[in-house]
């Protein structure tokens, strides 16, 4: 039976090849998992083929662009996890097949598989090779640069639970976007607050520009971003909230953003960006009262904030 560890190094070097030519469309990506699903893994009944967490690994990388240096690092990870030759053999058959799984390889894909091949060709299993993979220890497998090279994973409770600050770190990690000379906890901040009133405006499934001129501009004033800063954050909270999203979370940040005293001025935003097109629809005010609820706000400061948008703009 393959070893978990090699599958998941294997996967994630899968989809940093598919990702060589910058591009992965919704054709690829449901190639890709076919034939994730499909390597050799636990075999014993009833398990699954991935644990959640180990999904979620492999999910990061097919969520955006696998760079140059983070690709090497994945390659040295794969490198470290062949330990015979029947593993080997498999991660040699499994590119072959990665190749053949839609007939088409581009230039780009082509040369990320030979750099990938000829990485896994000179693993050295005679005694002298295996000798000197165990003398030279796990710490000094890579070098500074590998170690250096972007890796996601040490976001990968973010990317589970708060995918906005991910998408933030993810695209300032890669060099997108504007500069943010925020700490940590800040970017935290900023993210929860983008994502909360981007998750108002996407309640009917469609961000018009009037909300997201509405969330830019509430980033600018009260906040005190730049206007390329404001655009940057709720461009970015835009694409990756979602209603699923654990909004307990963002709201754990918000306590840290906002003093209470200023939590009642937070929900008149939320309904703001709710009539920015004009109308506060009954489901965008089931979401601000959820919401509401979440941030401890009595009824009465709810019922207070929707009472401020005009009976006209606004539903029940």
């Amino acid at each position: 039976m393959a070893k978990d560890q090699l599958i998941v190094a294997l996967a994630k070097v899968l989809i940093a090849a598919a990702w060589a030519d910058g591009e992965l469309d919704t054709e690829e990506v449901n190639i890709m998992k076919d034939l994730l699903f499909h390597l050799p893994h636990r075999q014993e009944e009833s398990k699954l083929a991935y644990t959640a967490v180990e999904w979620s690994e492999i999910e990061m990388y097919i969520d955006s662009p696998v760079p140059p240096a983070e690709r090497e690092r994945l390659i040295a990870d794969l490198k470290q996890a062949v330990e015979d030759p029947e593993d080997k053999a498999m991660v040699l058959e499994v590119l072959d097949d990665l190749v053949r799984a839609d007939g088409v390889i581009s230039p780009e894909d082509e040369a990320v598989v030979a750099e990938i091949r000829h990485a896994i060709n000179e693993i050295d299993y005679s005694f002298f090779g295996q000798l000197s993979r165990l003398w030279k220890g796990s710490k000094n497998r890579r070098s500074q640069a590998l170690a250096d090279a972007p890796n996601r994973e040490k976001y990968l409770d973010d990317f589970i639970h708060n995918k906005v600050y991910y998408g933030v770190r993810m695209r300032l990690d890669m060099g997108e976007g504007v500069y943010l000379p925020f700490d940590e906890t800040k970017l935290r901040q900023l993210s929860a607050v983008g994502g909360l009133l981007a998750r108002v405006a996407q309640v009917d499934t469609k961000v018009t520009d009037n909300e997201f001129d509405k969330i830019v501009g509430s980033l600018e004033d009260i906040w005190e971003l730049t206007h390329e800063e404001a655009v940057f954050v709720a461009e970015v909270a835009i694409s990756e909230i979602s209603p699923n999203m654990d909004t307990l979370r963002l709201v754990r940040e918000i306590y840290s953003s906002v003093n209470p005293e200023q939590v009642p001025a937070f929900l008149d935003l939320l309904f703001a960006v709710g009539a920015a097109d004009g109308y506060v629809s009954n489901e965008e005010i089931d979401v601000i009262y959820e919401l509401s609820r979440s941030l401890g706000q009595p009824h009465k400061r709810f019922i207070e904030a929707k009472l401020r948008i005009p009976a006209e703009q606004r539903e029940s």
